[in-house]
């Protein structure tokens, strides 16, 4: 009986078909490489007047961004801060613990940026902003997570560094604390989107959110590796099947 010889490197093949296939997949699964950040003109504890600059790119091809909700960190407060640049349309409303910037949404795609003036910089190491996006979809991405035992979070909230205070800086005296008020983006006509919506997603919401995503992540990654093995095994047969044939 004739039985087809198999080439060689056919059983490499498939062995690297299939490593192909895994790292594709979980390039697939990986958090998004989109994220928040933040930078300052003078990132120095007890600095005044500071312009505090936000990006926050884009992860959604088919929507743009509304609104950023931003949790100001201990030192900073809503009344401390006012609008320098915004994307046309957009307007600032302070909130009991931050603030909110929104208006007319952004082309899908298009990262959005704003900038905002500080009273001044508390006097610490670093200093975090935890930011929520929200596109014009609906979805909601929240980068309010900090670091943890050493272990870098899938959703870090923007952190800036500060160097050491100058010598004879000491603070100012603290800002009463407003009521929601909004600020126009300067030279812009303001826009008529409004929002009421708290500046931070809760703890609950933002666990719910991480367990969610872990959960899809361990079913892809489970299926991928479920693959992986059938394909390796078929290659292991159909070698030691060659390797028979070769032999009888």
């Amino acid at each position: 009986m004739f039985t087809p010889r198999l080439p060689a490197h056919a059983g490499r093949r498939i062995a690297l078909a299939g490593a192909a296939a895994l790292t594709a997949t979980l390039a697939l699964a990986a958090p998004a490489a989109a994220h928040a950040e933040v930078e300052a003109d003078k990132p120095q504890a007890l600095a005044e007047n500071v312009t505090l600059s936000f990006v926050s790119e884009a992860e959604s091809d088919s929507a743009g961004f509304t609104e950023m909700r931003v949790v100001l960190p201990e030192g900073i407060a809503p009344g401390d801060v006012t609008l320098d640049e915004a994307p046309k349309g957009w307007k600032l409303k302070a909130t009991s613990d931050g603030y909110n910037v929104a208006g007319p949404a952004l082309k899908a795609g298009v990262d959005a940026e704003h900038k905002i003036k500080v009273r001044q910089l508390p006097n610490a190491k670093e200093i975090a902003f935890k930011t929520i996006e929200v596109y014009s979809d609906g979805k909601i991405s929240r980068w309010i997570e900090l670091p943890t035992g050493g272990a870098e979070p899938e959703q870090p909230a923007p952190v800036l560094k500060l160097k050491a205070a100058a010598p004879g800086a000491t603070p100012v005296s603290p800002s009463p604390s407003p009521s929601p008020t909004e600020t126009a983006t300067p030279s812009q006509t303001p826009s008529a989107t409004e929002s009421d919506v708290a500046a931070a997603g809760s703890e609950h919401e933002a666990k719910a959110a991480e367990k969610d995503d872990s959960s899809s992540t361990g079913v892809v990654i489970g299926g991928v590796l479920a693959a992986l093995a059938v394909l390796i095994a078929g290659a292991w047969w159909l070698v030691k099947r060659r390797n028979a044939t070769s032999q009888s």
